[in-house]
């Protein structure tokens, strides 16, 4: 054995081999034994919850003519709680879908039996747990199994395992830090050649890159190899350096030595003319030689900038004009700039400074290799802009192109002008590194063409083609195509990025009133001066139903409700993509769900009258004195109380059904709005006109927010918040799966959850802000005072989606429509 055999030896041989008494037989054991009982545990607790589910529907399950019916109950769903979606589904016994998820039913076998069993299945590409359960059902002489299926993906689950895990392998973690203790001192025994290794290096000359060869432990043999390559390619670029020197001192040199030269001359030159003649020489040395070293000067900045990736994005007709500025009054006449506008506002994303210097070295050269005018032309075509330069000089052969692109290569057309020959080479590079072409042509009639392409910013591509087609008319028609066409009923507002740029592009499609929405637009672009936003406002349920269509105009990055339950429905079924917004732990845990649908605002359902039709003192204060009131006042009021029509309005449908859950008075006050022929609305604005107006004298469940800000504006209208219970909704946004452009949602998203986003909340807006502590009038405490009742948030969760079952959903309306509008 040598002695390198007996230095190179493995640490982590000698670590494994003292802890592996330790941890190896009893960590691995236990570990694996508490994983099991986690997962069984947490499966067993869930597995209840399920089949709860799917008891409580299959009690609901009801045959009449011979035909399954089911009223989802409210409980249903109300079990469930945390990240998890849920799907369900009921077939009859011939195996046809009754309502819920008809695909899911497919996919699953049906029963014969009361059940329940439990099975594991993929389902829209997620793992789910199913519950399955049997109804016997019995019509005329036969009996028949309905299949009941309630499904839950599984990270509540998995996540209940994961904390009884971790709760339970702390003994497991006291054990290894025991044994971490014990081996300590061996380890620093270990490490002894590390510090042979150390000296070596300190020892070594400043100028010593040579391998390095110590003998090593195992794995610190890779480091070491990795330290060699190193130094290697260090060797590499200082030689690279020093050739750089020695060429740029001999390139020096000359021009130096001339000098000197010419001036040794000139001291002893008597004849004036003669020493004029020398003087000149001397001059165009000196000038030579000051360009040579501004230019050296200068590449060594490009290069460090370039590898240092400084990038902005600069409008090219400003780095045009910063050149021009540069340039000495007698060359700046000869400069003719005809950039078409469309080239001059294109934006480049790049280090500007490189880019002045890369415009400045064609035009310089331009302006020295020529006589007459130099031109800066270009144009744009498929997302590059392009920029010629074009001179009458001398121009360049065919041969010597590809020469004069490399460092201190000039051609052979520039007789005795100065030049250092890197003006072009430092040209190629910035070219380069901008992801950009350059071309040397010959100009027809003589003289050199430069051109040089480098990329457009983002959407800059495609809106500066549209303005070339365009021509004179170009803004008011590009205004026009950047509006899209919208259903009848949407309404599309564009609001202008305050810096002017035109990359960046925010789409939004929500249900809030376009003024109001325009507050949150204007603080957002406040904080982002750079983005355009374009606001489509549309009712709930059309919203709903295009997205899920594909018919909307432009895809969105974000979607905006008050009919929270459909937003529920679009995230559990896949369309939302989450996020972890910063500003999500102030955010009350009711007014968010799975980190994919956020509630930014605080919107009660109130009660507005007109005072001048009924007085303060007769005004129904709770939900029960409102339909005593209907019931004694029929005729008073007929035609005059006005709602919303919960089969056309998505949050007018939300808060009909939170009403009937939570009040027993409901129905008796569905039918005194029969009673007295009330009016029904899409939309809380035609309520507010109503009632202002004086038309009509009374709108219940009118969303707050509208109604402050109607009332602070100075309408005829008072608000009663209800003495018994007051429902609380909040708007909800998502970012859907497909969105264009998720990082502007996102964006937005922390915006409207943040302290300026609430404060616009509980500003004038008064949509009222969620998040306990904002500052403004209309805060969720503030409006919480301004009455009596329960306050009832309806928190977003899948127990929303109960409403939204096909045939309860049908049931629920006909029952209504019965009441509310009876046959005579």
């Amino acid at each position: 054995m040598t002695d390198r055999d007996i230095k190179s030896f493995s640490i982590r041989r000698r670590i494994v081999a003292l802890a592996l008494a330790l941890l190896l037989g009893a960590a691995v054991v236990l570990i694996v034994f508490i994983r099991d009982y986690a997962e069984r545990a947490a499966d067993r607790a869930f597995d209840r919850l399920l089949a709860a589910s799917a008891l409580t529907i299959a009690g609901a399950v009801q045959v009449e003519d011979n035909t399954v019916t089911v009223e989802l109950p409210f409980a249903s769903f109300g079990m469930f709680s945390g990240r998890d979606r849920v799907f369900y589904a009921v077939e009859d016994p011939g195996g046809r879908a009754v309502t819920g998820y008809a695909d899911l039913s497919e996919a699953m076998p049906e029963m014969t039996s009361a059940g329940p069993v439990f099975a594991d299945a993929t389902y829209r590409g997620e793992l789910v747990r199913v519950a399955s359960v049997g109804r016997l059902t019995s019509s005329g002489g036969d009996a028949d199994w309905v299949t009941i299926h309630v499904a839950e993906t599984q990270s509540e689950r998995e996540a209940l395992a994961w904390e009884i895990l971790s709760n339970a392998i702390v003994p497991v973690v006291a054990l290894t830090l025991l044994a971490i203790a014990l081996v300590w001192f061996g380890i620093g025994r270990m490490f002894a050649p590390l510090y042979q290794l150390e000296q070596e290096l300190r020892g070594r000359a400043p100028d010593d890159l040579s391998p390095v060869d110590v003998p090593v432990p195992v794995e610190v043999s890779h480091l070491v190899s990795g330290l060699n390559a190193f130094m290697a390619r260090l060797g590499s670029a200082m030689e690279r350096v020093t050739g750089l020197v020695a060429e740029a001192a001999h390139e020096v040199r000359t021009p130096l030595a001339s000098l000197r030269a010419q001036a040794e001359v000139a001291m002893d030159e008597q004849d004036p003319e003669a020493l004029r003649a020398r003087v000149r020489r001397i001059h165009q040395g000196a000038v030579q030689a000051s360009q040579l070293v501004s230019q050296l000067l200068m590449e060594a900045t490009i290069s460090h900038r370039l590898e240092n990736q400084e990038t902005d994005t600069t409008a090219f007709g400003t780095v045009v004009e910063d050149v021009r500025q540069r340039l000495d009054p007698d060359q700046a006449v000869r400069l003719v700039v005809d950039l078409p506008e469309t080239v001059a506002v294109s934006q480049i994303r790049g280090d500007r400074v490189a880019l002045r210097e890369m415009v400045r070295n064609v035009v310089d050269n331009a302006l020295v290799y020529s006589d007459g005018p130099v031109e800066i032309g270009g144009s744009i075509n498929e997302g590059m802009m392009t920029m010629a330069v074009l001179d009458r000089g001398p121009g360049i052969a065919e041969a010597e192109k590809p020469v004069v692109l490399e460092r201190f290569k000039r051609g052979a057309a520039s007789g005795t002008r100065a030049g250092s020959g890197l003006g072009l080479s430092i040209v190629r590079r910035v070219v380069a590194a901008h992801r950009g072409a350059l071309r040397l042509k010959d100009r027809e009639g003589g003289g050199l063409v430069v051109e040089i392409d480098l990329p457009l910013v983002g959407r800059n591509a495609k809106v500066e083609q549209l303005r070339r087609a365009l021509g004179s008319l170009s803004a008011l028609v590009l205004c026009l195509l950047l509006v899209d066409i919208h259903p009848a009923g949407a309404v599309s507002s564009t609001y202008p990025a305050p810096d002017g740029g035109i990359a960046t592009v925010l789409t939004i499609v929500g249900t809030t009133d376009t003024p109001l929405f325009a507050e949150f637009i204007a603080g957002f672009q406040a904080l982002h001066p750079d983005v355009t936003v374009e606001y489509d406002e549309q009712d709930s349920l059309p919203m709903y139903e295009q997205f899920l269509a594909g018919d909307m105009a432009a895809k969105p990055d974000l979607l905006i409700s008050s009919a929270s339950d459909l937003m529920i429905k679009l995230a559990n079924d896949g369309h939302a993509m989450a996020y972890d917004s910063p500003f999500l732990g102030a955010l009350p845990e009711w007014a968010h769900w799975r980190n994919e649908v956020f509630g930014f605002t605080f919107e009660p359902a109130v009660i507005i009258y007109n005072p001048d039709r009924i007085s303060a003192a007769e005004v129904p204060r709770t939900h029960l004195t409102l339909a005593e009131m209907l019931e004694t006042q029929t005729e008073r009021l007929r035609g005059a109380i006005a709602t919303y029509d919960i089969a056309v309005s998505g949050v007018g449908y939300l808060l009909a059904s939170q009403d009937q859950v939570i009040s027993s008075n409901f129905w008796r006050l569905a039918a005194a709005f029969g009673r007295v022929g009330a009016v029904f609305s899409g939309s809380s604005p035609a309520i507010l006109n109503g009632v202002a107006d004086g038309s009509l004298a009374l709108g219940y469940n009118v969303l707050g927010s509208y109604a402050f800000a109607r009332k602070a504006a100075g309408a005829n209208i008072e608000i009663v918040v209800p003495d018994d219970y007051v429902l609380v909704l909040t708007r909800a946004m998502l970012i859907p799966r497909d969105a264009p452009y998720p990082d502007l949602g996102r964006a937005f998203v922390d915006f409207a959850l943040s302290p300026a986003g609430q404060a616009i909340a509980a500003g004038q807006t008064a949509l009222g802000s969620v998040v306990a502590g904002a500052e403004g009038e209309w805060t969720s405490e503030a409006i919480a005072a301004r009455g009596r009742g329960v306050i009832q948030p309806i928190p977003l969760g899948p127990a929303l989606m109960v409403s939204l079952d096909q045939q309860r959903r049908k049931r629920f309306l006909d029952s209504w429509g019965e009441i509310v509008s009876p046959k005579p």
